[in-house]
């Protein structure tokens, strides 16, 4: 578990296929302290995506698994080494949740279609599929490379978001051009409300909360 506030961006070393998925190395010396090395088995949320620390290849190096189901729903097929990636450690019991409960499982992709500048921020629109949209609400929660950010305006099949100034300069979301691609995780509480009410294939989750203030 964790929640979308990225520790610091490390960079990719090496991404190779590996049977039908694939193992990826990653230098991260912004997560490591004394107090808190990197420890074998221990998950590390990487542009959003939950993987566990399979090999630690020196002090601040880890080596980890890519499944193949990860690889079809998530961006990872197009990294290489060279790349940077957001990372966070996984939530402790106790810590602050300033971000949003965020799985690490990511639903899918989405591609950055615009941006535009609005004083010191940047609104980004990324186009995503029509049943993630459904999930996606205004004012809601939406991870984007494992980043926490509050949706401000959503389509049938886009949604946008504002980056303020420390957020572009700590993840890589500030390194994004248009047309690249990113994880996509919906916040994890609407579709456990959309799940219980019944509604996946009838109503949109912006629907069920209209008609609520409704009554």
């Amino acid at each position: 578990m964790f929640t979308g506030l990225i520790q610091t961006v490390g960079q990719v070393l090496s991404f190779k296929p590996r049977g039908s998925g694939a193992s990826i190395q990653i230098e991260a010396s912004g997560l490591v302290s004394a107090e808190e090395p990197l420890c074998l088995g221990e998950s590390i949320a990487v542009n959003g995506v939950c993987l566990t620390i399979a090999k630690l290849l020196d002090a601040k190096t880890f080596e980890a698994d890519v499944l193949e189901e990860t690889l079809r729903c998530s961006m990872f097929r197009h990294l290489h080494a060279g790349d940077g990636v957001n990372l966070e450690r996984a939530l402790r019991f106790g810590d602050r949740l300033d971000g949003h409960i965020v799985t690490g499982h990511v639903d899918g992709v989405g591609r950055l279609l615009s941006q535009r500048t609005e004083g010191e921020d940047k609104v980004f629109r990324f186009g995503c599929d029509m049943a993630f949209a459904r999930k996606t609400v205004r004012k809601g929660s939406v991870a984007i490379n494992g980043t926490s950010l509050t949706v401000c305006a959503v389509g049938d099949d886009w949604f946008e978001v504002a980056l303020i100034p420390t957020t572009l300069r700590a993840t890589v979301l500030g390194r994004l051009t248009l047309g690249a691609l990113v994880n996509l995780e919906s916040d994890i509480l609407g579709a456990y409300v959309r799940r219980a009410l019944g509604c996946e294939a009838s109503l949109s989750l912006r629907q069920i909360i209209a008609a609520g203030f409704a009554d």
